[in-house]
């Protein structure tokens, strides 16, 4: 593979959080979901961190910047937030097939609940929707590599038969992205139940588990 060094390594050795930064960027998600990216200003974000304006460009050169910040963090919890399903699965020696189903129920709930997304999109398509589908190639990519660590480790385990797993890592993940993206689908995704139910009978047999 050619991509699996570039953006989760990234994402997961963010160096932590100061307690100042996160004050701006909690002030910061909560401005862009009340107000839009577009009509936040950056003395908002000031205003709501309790910091000074000075204090806030020191801290990032502008709006760009604090956008980008707080994409990374919303994509670093994410990551997070998947990584401990499927630790959780790991822990409870699961089978190929259910840490499958997990990780497939992990993206399209984490995709679909994510407020920020879901409140661009609403408001803001313009702004968001070229990340997420034309220019879409580091989501695209941050997705596969993840998959493709995924179906790795179930090879190394001898869960999976042995094969080349990013045109199939590929496939998941854009898959999960355009499902999250669009909620009208004939595809029963309504619950966390029927996604379960929909990944066992659909997704399973894609990654050849036995």
């Amino acid at each position: 593979m050619t991509t699996a060094t570039r953006l989760l390594p990234l994402v997961r050795d963010m160096p932590p959080e100061d307690r100042n930064q996160a004050q701006v960027l909690d002030a910061a998600l909560l401005a862009f979901l009340d107000f839009g990216i577009k009509r936040t200003s950056m003395v908002e974000v000031a205003r709501r961190a309790k910091v000074s304006l000075a204090t806030l460009y020191r801290r990032f050169a502008g709006k760009p910047d604090l956008i980008k910040a707080v994409g990374l963090r919303q994509t670093r919890e994410f990551i997070g937030t998947v990584d401990a399903v499927l630790q959780r699965q790991v822990d409870q020696d699961a089978s190929a097939e259910d840490q499958i189903v997990e990780l497939f129920a992990a993206f399209i709930t984490g995709l679909r609940g994510n407020r920020l997304i879901h409140r661009l999109l609403s408001t803001e398509p313009e702004l968001v929707l070229p990340y997420l589908t034309i220019d879409g190639a580091p989501v695209v990519e941050l997705g596969r590599d993840y998959v493709a660590e995924f179906i790795m480790r179930l090879q190394r385990e001898g869960r999976l038969p042995h094969y080349d797993p990013a045109p199939l890592a590929e496939m998941i993940a854009r898959t999960a992205l355009s499902l999250a993206l669009t909620s009208q689908t004939v595809i029963p995704l309504g619950d966390d139940a029927a996604i379960r139910q929909f990944a066992r009978n659909h997704v399973v047999a894609s990654f050849r588990a036995p």
